[in-house]
């Protein structure tokens, strides 16, 4: 078992986890049971499943969690483009939002090929 908190993935996934909550903070009152709740839900998933992957019993268990927050980093990537197209979230935060969950993606696939090899 690897400790989730020496992964430069969960890390910058964490990293993204909390800047989502810090910009959500601003959407509307009538979407935080809405958009709010399902960006930073899938948000949290990223670093989520990274960390339960990781007490898996090997690197085949943690490759399909590596799956998994892959799947939740695309969500969060629409999330965002809704959001901005809303209104909701400006050009800047969007585009920094989008650039580190593209970064997060990335390593994910570096990081699910290391898998596969082993």
């Amino acid at each position: 078992m690897q400790d989730f908190r020496k992964l430069s993935v969960w890390r910058k996934a964490h990293e993204l986890t909390l800047a989502v909550y810090r910009t959500t903070i601003d959407f509307p009152d009538e979407e935080r049971f809405g958009l709010t709740r399902q960006l930073r839900r899938a948000c949290v998933s990223i670093a989520a499943n990274l960390a339960e992957g990781t007490g898996r019993g090997g690197d085949k268990d943690f490759a399909r969690f590596c799956q998994m927050a892959m799947g939740s980093a695309t969500e969060v990537e629409y999330h965002l483009l809704l959001a901005h197209d809303l209104g909701m979230l400006n050009s800047q935060d969007h585009q920094d939002l989008t650039t580190t969950v593209i970064e997060i993606e990335k390593m994910l696939t570096s990081l699910m090929k290391k898998l596969r090899k082993n």
